[in-house]
């Protein structure tokens, strides 16, 4: 009978050390804001995606690949989107918020509406404030429809990316600064098979996740 109490008062014990332990553990970083939005223009054609395409006019779009029509916008599907069906080599496709950069640090996180054909895959890129250019180990590849995904950009490794020719570069990097972030987008490394099925990306809304950081404000501490 003692024995019995004595351990049900050990485990009692032992039950309430974690609670105790949690408190000095720190604030959990907080979710970061949403940073910006994209949904692109609604389209009944499919054309070479330009400026006017974009719907947040806070946003810059910019291009890289071998040609300025790699990229096409249509609603295909009803889904105002992206496509690479036209890249003639490896693409890429970026934001740039007119008045910040972006610190990705932390919680920050992009969410986005994508859909692939063959076996062509999604990739974050991102462009440092420094001009370094940076493409990411997380790939999306839905090819039975549109599918909803998100990351934290702390879980994603990274390679250097040789722009303009949207080329990987060495080693993934042990570390990287995203605390000053120039411009979001994606990439596509395989050439698109033109229409019809079986090589293309879809890249639909996108919505990034971080903290804004003035441009002026960055560039006076730099």
């Amino acid at each position: 009978m003692g024995t019995a109490t004595s351990l049900g008062t050990a485990t009692s014990g032992f039950a309430q050390q974690p609670g105790a332990r949690g408190g000095g553990r720190g604030q959990a970083p907080q979710p970061a804001p949403l940073f910006f939005k994209e949904t692109w223009k609604d389209f009944s054609g499919n054309v070479p995606v330009t400026q006017d395409f974009v719907v947040n006019p806070d946003l810059q779009l910019n291009l890289y690949g071998a040609g300025r029509e790699d990229f096409g916008v249509t609603n295909e599907g009803n889904v105002p989107h992206i496509w690479t069906g036209l890249c003639a080599s490896s693409c890429a496709l970026t934001l740039s918020h007119k008045d910040s950069y972006v610190d990705l640090t932390g919680k920050a996180k992009i969410r986005w509406y994508t859909k692939t054909s063959g076996f062509h895959e999604v990739r974050p890129v991102l462009k440092l404030a420094d001009g370094t250019w940076l493409i990411g180990d997380h790939v999306d590849a839905n090819t039975y429809d549109y599918h909803e995904s998100e990351f934290y950009m702390s879980e994603v490794r990274w390679l250097r990316l040789d722009m303009p020719k949207v080329q990987t570069k060495g080693n993934l990097l042990d570390k990287v600064d995203l605390s000053t972030v120039d411009a979001i987008g994606f990439a596509d490394l395989t050439p698109g098979s033109g229409h019809g099925t079986g090589g293309y990306s879809d890249v639909a809304w996108i919505e990034v996740y971080g903290k804004p950081v003035r441009r002026d404000t960055a560039n006076q501490t730099h």
